[in-house]
Parts: structure tokens; C-alpha cells; sequence
């Protein structure tokens, strides 16, 4: 494999994880021993939020009444695309049942958690699609208790737009809370009353750290950080597509890595030249965040062959996968590692992102290696259960003793010896060694 970089990253994603660590571990020993008023005080002086937490129906209506039709139609729409694509995710799952023995029914059965915490980011940007893909994918999944939060966006409550997208997709409870204590809020049931079991839904450096911290205590969605896109380009492969695409998830925020692998020296400086310029055309904020994002964690590599440009994509584990380049079949067969891929420059990650249907919060910093992306599966259990004749137990039983005492745990066998004993009374068995 033989790949030259025409430009390297000053920084990692791992980068400054140990003082965010340190930050978010003091704020939730904090919320641990003060409940509540730890988190008003945290929502007064991160958040400037100092109203009721607990949004109700008549206070959702106020907030969302003024928001234009053509909006809350655009949201709909993206909603049900959403929702639909998780349905079908949970259509796909199946229960079983199956005779492994005679006498010997096994079965799988999937169970949705009791209680779902969907957060949903503020910050610089209105997060309308993250309400949508975390709630409402709690929704296909038959999670009973939903519980959705958002921070006051400049002081004023939930962002109107955001509202009307947690709205949509119908939690139980609307939470004004962000960053770690709304993470705390419900890991502990804070506010809600009930404890949720599984956590989704993406949000900066701080919440993805609160989560990864409580995991175990509950479950999450995926170990994330800031988005990152990979791009995949051959010498047909449009440059000014690319450089928007690149720009497009660089956006994100200053820590959001954009990569390029191309097999073609000549398009990848083409790309190169093309995105500072794409950067400078932005509004203010976002020029800032891109422009940091692409100076400090953007790279473009050149390999010599497609073969090579696909190990090296599955090196990056990226987020977001985009390819611009014939044979798409051959990618889709050849790529393994990755969030989410989007095949061919009609499908660009923004529309993900917002609108057609599979899900937007992904596996960053390499999880992709053992994670997909949020789906109804992260909301469900899937269990096992058994049942056994009396008559299936003269074969399983002499086998479960016999390999118990292998084991040397003799209290083992002697539950297999005593069954024996009782179903088959005065028969002898091989439960010895």
C-alpha cells in the first residue's frame, strides 16, 4: 500500500480529553450528592436558565404556536422519513423459537428498555434533526417512557424549532436542560421520576464524556465526539463537490475532523485549493469553526490505488463515509469500516444528516470498529429464555455434570445430579469424571 499526505493534522480527536474528563467527573459527583438543585444551579449558570425545567403542554404550545407552517411541514417530513427507517430496523429483528434437542425449546425474545433519555445539542446551531432521530427511533423501538431534553438556547427556553421537533417525535416529558447535568438529569432520574436505561443522542465534548463516564450505570447510544466526514474521490470525482462536502461537516465546530482520500493526486490538490475559499464564503461563526476545524484536523491523502484508499478508510474508522468514484458496488462491497456511508455525489452526509432516513448520531474516534450508529436495537433487549422436558434432562444434565466437574465446580453438577436423581430414580449415570 503505498499512500503519500499532502497534508496532516495538527491534532487528534483524542486531544484534551483528560481536563474534559476532569470536569465532567467533578460536575456529577456533584449531581450525585445534590440532585436537583445541583443541576438548577448548573442550568443558572451554564445554561442561563433560570425557569421551570419540566416543560408542560400549554408552555409547548406558546413556545412553538409562531413557528412558520412551512417549517413544521419540512420537519414532518423529515420526521416520517426517520421513523420509517426505524420501523423497518425493527421489522427486521426477529423473536425465534427453535427445538436445539428433543425436549429442549430455546428461544430469543426482544424487550424495549422501560425508559428511554433522549438529548437533544443547542449551542451555535438549532438542532432540529437530532430531536427527531433519537426520539423518534425510541418511539419505533416500543420504548414505553421517553424523556427528551434540550438546553435554553441564549437564555430563552428550548430553541422554538427544536421544541417543535422534540414535539413531533413525542416524548413524555420535554426536560429545558443541556450538557452534563441534563445527562445527569436522566441517568437519575431527576425531574422525570424514572431512571432511563439507555441514553442517546450526539452533543459536544463534554456530554459525550458524561456519557461515556455513566455507561454501565446506563446504557448509550455510541461513544461519540466531534463529526467527522471521509471522503473518498477518484479522478472522476467532481472537486468542488468534494471541498463543499468536506466544508459542510467541518462546520460542526472546530474539533471536527475532514478527511480526504483520493486516488488522484491531481483532484486531491484541486479539492485543496477549493476549501479555504469555501470557508471564507461562510457566515462568521461558521467560517470560524471551519476554518479552525480544516487548519487544525484536516487531512488529504494520495494512495496509489483504490485497494489502498480502502485500507486506509478503514484505518480512519470514520463517521461519515462519502465516495465519489465509479465502481460504487465495489466500495459498498469493499468498505467495512464506518458509521455511515453515502455512495455516489448525489448522496451527500448532509442529507443524512437531516432528512432521509437512517439515523444521524454515529460511531466518532474510530468506534466504528466494533459500533454501528444509533437504531431501534440500541433500545432493545435482546433476551434469552429456555424450556426443558424432564426427558431432555437424561442427556443434558449427565453432559452439564460431567463438564461442571471438569470445571472443578462441583456445586454445579451436583444441581445437574440432583435432577437425575428425581426424574430418573434408581437409573445410573456417567456424571463423574
Amino acid at each position: 500500500m503505498t499512500v503519500q499526505f499532502l497534508k496532516k493534522a495538527a491534532r487528534t480527536p483524542q486531544s484534551g480529553e483528560q481536563q474534559t474528563r476532569e470536569i465532567v467527573e467533578r460536575m456529577l459527583e456533584d449531581i450525585r450528592a445534590h440532585g436537583e438543585d445541583a443541576v438548577l444551579r448548573y442550568a443558572r449558570e451554564l445554561d442561563s436558565w433560570n425557569g421551570d425545567i419540566v416543560l408542560d403542554a400549554a408552555e409547548l404550545q406558546r413556545r412553538t404556536r409562531d413557528v412558520a407552517q412551512t417549517v413544521k411541514d419540512d420537519i414532518r417530513f423529515a420526521h416520517d422519513q426517520v421513523l420509517a427507517f426505524a420501523r423497518r430496523q425493527r421489522e427486521s429483528l426477529l423473536e425465534f423459537e427453535a427445538e436445539l434437542y428433543p425436549g429442549l425449546i430455546t428461544g430469543q425474545k426482544l424487550i424495549p428498555v422501560n425508559a428511554a433519555g433522549c438529548y437533544v445539542p443547542g449551542g451555535r446551531y438549532a438542532h432540529v434533526a437530532s430531536a427527531y432521530m433519537s426520539i423518534a427511533t425510541a418511539r419505533a423501538a416500543g420504548v414505553p417512557f421517553v424523556a427528551a431534553c434540550s438546553p435554553s438556547h441564549r437564555g430563552g427556553g428550548i430553541h422554538p424549532v427544536v421544541l417543535y421537533a422534540m414535539s413531533v417525535a413525542g416524548p413524555d416529558v420535554i426536560l429545558t436542560l443541556g450538557g452534563v447535568q441534563a445527562i445527569a438529569a436522566l441517568a437519575f432520574g431527576l425531574f422525570s421520576g424514572k431512571r432511563a436505561d439507555v441514553i442517546a443522542g450526539p452533543g459536544n465534548k463534554y456530554v459525550a464524556e458524561a456519557k461515556r463516564i455513566l455507561y454501565g450505570e446506563v446504557g448509550i447510544d455510541v461513544f461519540a465526539g466531534p463529526s467527522e466526514i471521509l471522503v473518498l474521490a477518484d479522478e472522476t470525482a467532481d472537486p468542488l463537490l468534494v471541498a463543499s462536502d468536506l466544508v459542510g461537516q467541518a462546520e460542526h465546530g472546530t474539533e471536527s475532523p475532514a478527511w480526504l482520500i483520493s486516488t488522484s493526486e491531481a483532484l486531491a490538490r484541486r479539492v485543496m485549493d477549493e476549501v479555504p475559499r469555501r470557508i471564507e464564503a461562510l457566515p462568521e461563526e461558521a467560517r470560524a469553526a471551519a476554518g479552525a476545524a480544516w487548519r487544525d484536523y484536516g487531512e488529504v491523502a494520495v494512495a496509489s490505488d483504490r485497494e489502498s484508499a480502502a485500507a486506509l478508510s478503514d484505518d480512519y474508522a470514520p463517521e461519515h463515509l462519502e465516495v465519489h468514484a465509479r465502481d460504487l458496488d465495489w466500495w459498498l462491497a469493499r468498505l467495512s469500516t464506518y458509521g455511515s456511508l453515502f455512495l455516489g455525489e448525489e448522496t451527500t452526509v448532509a442529507f443524512g444528516d437531516k432528512t432521509s432516513g437512517p439515523n444521524h448520531i454515529l460511531p466518532t474516534k474510530k468506534a466504528a470498529r466494533y459500533s454501528g450508529g444509533l437504531s431501534v436495537g440500541k433500545f432493545i433487549k435482546t433476551v434469552t429464555w429456555q424450556r426443558m422436558s424432564r426427558d431432555a434432562n437424561r442427556r443434558i444434565a449427565q453432559v452439564t455434570a460431567r463438564v461442571s466437574r471438569l470445571e472443578g465446580m462441583e456445586a454445579h453438577a451436583r444441581t445437574a445430579d440432583d435432577r437425575l436423581h428425581k426424574y430418573f430414580a434408581g437409573e445410573v449415570f456417567a456424571t463423574e469424571l
